[in-house]
Order: C-alpha cells, then structure tokens, then sequence
C-alpha cells in the first residue's frame, strides 16, 4: 500500500487496533496521530507520506519503508490494558517475528580486479560482499564462484567476523594465453525460501618480466691443472632471455664458489667469461662447485642458474710428511724384541703415483719398521738393548713419493733406553790392603771404599754394609764399622798389633734395585806397630821383679870368657824390637874386666882377671830397644870371682839380702851340663814345632786365599829370641795361636875381633842375616 515492510506494517495495524484514540500533530519531523479507543480493524490512522510532504513517485526509488524495530534480533510491544469496575491494570508484551522477506544485495553491480601473473598460487585477492536486511538465520550468506580453473573462493565464517570474502589464486596466471577472466559470484542466503543476489567479477592478468634467463647448459664440467697462471680461462658462459626488449637484457654474476674458493675465479658480467684469479692447489681443494647467475633488466628483474664443475689436476709439488705417534717411551733395556715402540703414518698431499709413499729406517739400529697398513708401520724393536752401552738412540725415519722427480721427507725419533737393575755394584779392586797404626783413636777413619754402578737413579744408588763374622771370640761389628751411603770404614776401638796384627773381612755393596744385586770386597788391615811396649828380660829373670843373677867365675879364665848370657825379648816389631845390650858402669871401678855384647847380650871378660880385681862384681845391663822414643829394661847380675881349684857351693839367695853365694865346682858343671841339654832339647824341639807351623800356614794359605801378604818383624842381629811372649791373632782370627818365631844367623867374618864385631850395625855388617817369621794367615 505504502511500500511498508510487511513486518513493519502488521504490527503497525496491531498496534493502531489497540491504541486508544489519540491527536497526532505534524512538527519538527514528527508526526502524531490519535486514534479512538476500541478502533475497528483497517481503522484509518493517516496519510504518512502527504503528511511529511512526500510524493509518492518518489517512494519506491527512495526506498521508503517503516521500521519498528530496526535492526535489532528481538522486537517486541509493551501495552497496558486498562479496565474500570473494579479498575484494573493488565501489562500485555507482543513479540515480532522476521521473515526473509529481503534478498541479499551488493552495492556494486561489478567489481574488476588487476592480478601480475606472476602472483603466487595461494594468493588472496579481497571482494566486497553482500548485504541482507533480515536478521538472524535469514541475514547468514553464503558464497559461489562461476566455474573456473584458475581462481576458487574463500568466505568468511561467522565465527571470525573480521574475515573478509577472497578471490584466491589456484593455478599460475600467463598474460600471454588468458590475458583475461570473467566470473559470477552469487550471495545467497539462509532463508526459507531462498533469496540470492549476484555481481559480475572481471580479472585483468598484467603482463610481467616472467621469463628468466637460460643457459645452454645446467651444469658444466672442467678441468684445469693446479698452479695455473692468473687470467687463464677457465670456461665462457651464455644464458638467453625470451623477453624483449630491456626484460631480454642478461648480466652475468658469481653466485657462490664452494668451497670457500671466491678469490680465486673471477667473470665478466657482460660476457660470462670464468678466468682463474688466484693459486690453485690440488693438495687444499681438488674440486670447486661454481654457481654462476644470469639477470635480466626487467622490473622486477628475472635470473637463470647454472653450475660449473671445475676439477683440479694433481701435479707432484708436495714433499711427504711423517708422523710419529702412540710412542711407548722411554723403553726398558729388558724389552722383548717383536715389541712394538711407535706408530709411524705417513702421508701425501698429491694424488696417484706421486702420493704413493714408501718408508725406510737408519740402519745398524737395534730397531725395524714394519707395514701394518696403507701409508700405517709400526716402530718395532728389533734386538735386545743394553742402556750401559747405549742409553738413547736417534732414529730417523725418511719417507719417500713415487714422483718425478721424487719427493723426500724425514723425522727423527728419540728412543730412550730405561734402565732395568741388571748391574751388581762393582769394586775397583777384588780386594785392598790398609795399615793402619796401632793405638788409633776410637772411631777414626781408617779406609773408604768406593763401587760404582753401571744403572742409573735408584738402580745405581749404592748402600754399604759389613759382612758380619766373628773373630775370635768377639764380632767383627765391634772392631769396625762401614757408613752406609759414603762407604768410609772406621776403626771403632784402638787396634793392638801385640793382640791383632791382621783384620780381613768383607764390605758388601748393594744397590736400591729390585730385586736388589750386591757384591764384596775384602779389606786387609794391617796393624802397624808403634813402640808401646818396652823390653822383657826372660829366664832366670822373673818379669816384674828386680832380683839379680848370681854367675861364678874363676879367676884364671882369660880375655874372651862367656860368662852369662841376657835374654829378652820385645812383644813391638822392626825397629821397635831390635834390641841393643849396655853395660852401665859401677861406681867406684875404673875398668871393669866384664863387657856385654851390643846386640848378642853376651857378658865375657875384656881381659885376664887377677888379684886386684873385686871377688864380687855386680853387672847392671841396659837393655834397649830402637824405637822413638826408645823403651829400656835393666838386667843385674853378681859375678863371683873364685879362686883356680876351688870348689865352692852356690847359694840361691840374693846378694841383696847381703850372703854370700856358695857354689862348688861339681854343681857348676851340673848345671852346665844341664843347659846344655836343655839347649840341645830346645833346638830340637824348636825344629819340630817350625815344620808343624810351616805345615799350619800351608793349610791356612789354602784356605784364605793366595798370594796373602805378611808381615816379617826384624830383630836383634847374632841372637835369636821369640818376637812375642803370648799369642798373636792374625788374619780371620780363627784356629788356635801361634808363635812367631825368628831365628839370625850372623854369618860373620872371623878375622874380625869380637868386641869391634859387636859394635858394628847389624843391618850393614851381617848380610848373612837370615828372619823367620811365621804369621798365621
């Protein structure tokens, strides 16, 4: 009737059929109407459009419609129903329901788009879409595309109300087969029935720089010697465009060079020529990956690829190179031969026959090398090694290619020998004779003995210690003692030649090894006599005692007679022991008619004795030894002068206690028969008791050895007397002791007169001197 909306206008008559009747007035915009109470249906209202001064021409262009309730997804009317008699209120609420009564409308009737072909697929293109004026199920619209191979659609979800409606690219584009493309696009929406509006969509494909530049190849190979000279060609390239014109211009660049070889090419961007830059070596890379790019001036500019392979000629320019690794040093003098002491690789740069390695080894060395594998040996020991012979060795090991001409390197191994403790300590000498004086001061250093080790560090560190023994009935260790690092000896007590003239015994030697190894040496002391002990008179004289001797003589013996004889002896030796006989002048006498021999002890008259001469003569004999100082004993004798004829009795007591001596004629010749008996008896057994001890130290020779030395005491020359008057201890200290016994023979001229023969040295005057002495070894 008016062009109402059918929603619009029902609840408009709804609401006019139920409204009591009311004034409406025109003014500012708006329009009032009243209308009676009770109204009947199709009740007259008013003329809305004269009202508001429309024509009603001009309605339908101008989409003239009523709405009550807009937009709006709920559309309701509120009323009060009045009623009098009682007076009541009744609150009445009618809900408006929509209808799909507007179709879905674009507000263009086409829309154009402009689309390069050289979009990417998947590419979005916006449209506009449609609009509905219904709400709800009847506003929702969905979307279609004319059927096409190029282009789909993509539409937006309610979900995602910021998602617009897309045009999207299926299928690449090319200007020059479909320069352009119409569509259909249909909005429909959800009503019941349908409604559907539609837009026609026009796609224009500009034209673009779609062609890229082409090689007559993709890949390209070439070979070239290393060290090739700078601005050698390496290859000329050409890549072509089907584009005309400034799209169909090409320029060449490089890409990349692998590996990391850019320096050493270069390439004319205007030409495509590849030339060598810079020093190839085979030996750091044998192979190069050139990508080279071809671009056309288009906008946007278009490019082409293509790979040059560019592989390096080898030539012999690399000496080999030598390692020496996992080496097992230093390597113990006792190594196993077979062992294996290093690893020896060995290696060339360059390729073929001028990589091919062969090895060698210095020769005359106690090692070989032997192939384990390509370009691999092993250092293997080859003979037993003795480090004290030699204790390093410098191995040089040469490596040599099969070029032309040939290439040679070397490197030198160190092989240090350890030392293993296979060397007992060694004693310059088997053994060492010391002397040492008697009455050394306790603890003093007598000797130092010395062994040298051929190891080395605790192999060679050298301790030294006694070889424990006894001698005689005491230990060794009480005698001497050895420091243990610096090998001195020291005599730990005074030594007594009289009590030990000879102490053998052993100094080991060993070394800090393991196991540890030692040797012995022997030590010889020889005690040295010094002049401590003065002379000893011995029978008739008791020692310690100063009782005299009484002798008779008669008075007709003449010049020459032997009265007596002195015996003593001196337990030093040599010179401390050659003893000298004195005669010490009495007081009162002039000219003594007795004389003692020098050095034989004999007392016998200087002349005939007569009447005038004392019948008692008392003799005092000093008896002296050589030493420094010189040692004396006194000998004093009572010589009784008796006449021719007379038998007298000898008495035993001592002049001292002031009797005299008594001694017939018959006792004299008792008792010289008696001494001569027991001289004869003495000779005898002094013979036997020689061969017995001669036999003694043959044994003993055997047993500690050849070749021991001996010491030989002198004494007295034209007397003979026992070096000792108690044992001596010698050598090992073991067997019973022995005597030491001398015996002088003077061997005098004897035209010589005896008192000048006893004045005379004895060591210039005798030469018939003959010394026994027996040391017991």
């Amino acid at each position: 009737m008016l062009g109402f909306q059918k929603r619009g206008l029902n609840t408009l008559r709804l609401l006019l059929s139920l409204l009591l009747p009311a004034a409406w007035q025109a003014g500012s915009g708006q329009l009032r109407y009243s209308v009676p109470e009770e109204a009947k249906h199709g009740t007259f209202v008013g003329r809305i459009a004269q009202d508001l001064g429309l024509e009603l021409a001009e309605l339908v262009p101008r989409l003239f419609r009523v709405e009550l309730c807009g937009r709006s997804a709920e559309c309701s009317i509120h009323l009060e129903v009045i009623v009098d008699r009682p007076l009541r209120v009744f609150h009445v609420e009618v809900e408006v329901n929509d209808i799909n009564d507007n179709p879905p409308v674009f507000s263009l009737k086409e829309q154009r788009l402009l689309i390069a072909e050289s979009k990417q697929l998947d590419s979005h293109f916006p449209l506009e879409g449609a609009s509905d004026a219904d709400i709800e199920a009847n506003a929702v619209l969905t979307y279609r595309l004319s059927q096409n191979e190029y282009f789909s659609l993509e539409s937006p979800v309610s979900s995602r109300p910021t998602k617009r409606l897309s045009l999207i690219l299926k299928k690449p584009l090319d200007r020059e087969k479909t320069p352009e493309f119409k569509m259909l696009l249909t909005a429909t929406d959800g009503g019941k029935p349908e409604l559907t509006g539609t837009v026609q969509l026009f796609v224009q494909v500009l034209d673009v720089n779609d062609n890229d530049p082409e090689f007559d190849q993709l890949e390209y190979q070439v070979k070239l010697v290393e060290n090739a000279v700078k601005e050698t060609l390496v290859i000329k390239l050409n890549a072509t465009d089907r584009d005309e014109g400034i799209n169909g211009e090409v320029t060449y660049s490089l890409k990349s060079v692998k590996p990391g070889g850019r320096h050493f090419f270069t390439l004319d961007e205007s030409n495509g020529e590849v030339r060598v830059n810079g020093t190839l070596d085979y030996e750091e890379n044998n192979f190069y990956e050139i990508e080279v790019q071809a671009t056309d001036k288009g906008n946007p500019p278009m490019a082409g690829h293509c790979t040059v392979w560019v592989e390096i000629l080898d030539i012999n320019d690399n000496s080999p190179e030598v390692t020496v690794t996992s080496l097992s040093l230093p390597v113990r003098e006792d190594t196993q031969p077979g062992t294996v002491i290093a690893v020896i690789s060995v290696s060339d740069l360059d390729s073929g026959v001028n990589g091919q390695v062969t090895c060698s080894l210095t020769s005359t060395v106690p090692f070989k090398i032997v192939s384990t594998f390509k370009n691999y040996y092993s250092l293997v020991l080859d003979s037993h090694l003795d480090r004290e012979s030699i204790s390093n060795y410098d191995l040089v090991v040469t490596a040599r290619d099969g070029g032309l001409p040939s290439l040679w390197a070397s490197a030198t191994v160190s092989v240090e020998v350890a030392d293993v403790n296979d060397n007992a300590p060694a004693f310059a000498q088997p053994e060492y004779t010391v002397f040492v004086k008697e009455n050394n001061p306790p603890g003093s250093h007598i000797f130092t003995v010395c062994a040298r080790d051929a190891d080395a560090q605790e192999n060679a560190l050298v301790s030294y210690s006694l070889v424990e023994r006894r001698v005689g009935e005491r230990a060794l260790s009480s005698y001497v003692s050895v420091h243990a690092e610096s090998g001195k000896v020291f005599a730990l007590q005074p030594l007594d030649r009289e009590e030990l003239e000879l102490l053998q015994f052993q100094v080991s030697a060993r070394d800090s090894g393991v196991p540890a190894l030692g040797s012995n040496v022997t030590l010889q002391v020889f005690v040295l006599d010094e002049n401590d002990n003065a002379p000893a008179l011995l029978a008739p004289w008791t020692p310690g005692t100063m009782a005299s001797v009484s002798e008779l003589v008669s008075r007709s013996v003449g010049a020459g007679h032997v009265v007596t004889k002195v015996r003593a002896v001196d337990a030093d030796c040599g010179y401390n022991a050659w003893l000298s006989y004195e005669l010490q002048a009495s007081a009162g006498v002039a000219r003594s008619p007795f004389h003692v021999g020098l050095y034989t002890g004999e007392i016998s008259t200087t002349r005939a004795l007569d009447e005038s001469d004392e019948p008692r003569q008392r003799l005092l004999v000093l008896v002296k030894d050589h030493g420094e100082p010189a040692r004396t004993a006194t000998a004093t004798f009572l010589v009784l002068l008796v006449e021719s004829g007379q038998t007298p009795k000898s008495s035993l007591r001592s002049p001292a206690e002031g009797t005299s001596l008594e001694v017939t004629l018959v006792d004299i010749n008792v008792y010289l028969i008696i001494a001569i008996c027991a001289v004869s008896s003495l000779f005898v057994l002094t013979l036997l008791l020689y061969m017995a001890l001669r036999c003694s130290a043959i044994h003993t020779e055997d047993t500690c050895g050849p070749g021991k030395p001996r010491l030989v005491c002198s004494s007295a020359v034209g007397t003979w007397s026992y070096s000792k008057q108690r044992p001596q201890r010698v050598c090992s200290g073991e067997g019973p002791p022995k005597m030491d016994l001398m015996a002088f023979s003077p061997s005098l001229p004897p035209d010589l007169d005896k008192d000048e023969r006893e004045k005379q040295d004895p060591g210039s005057n005798h030469p018939g001197q003959v010394i026994f002495n027996h040391v017991n070894t």
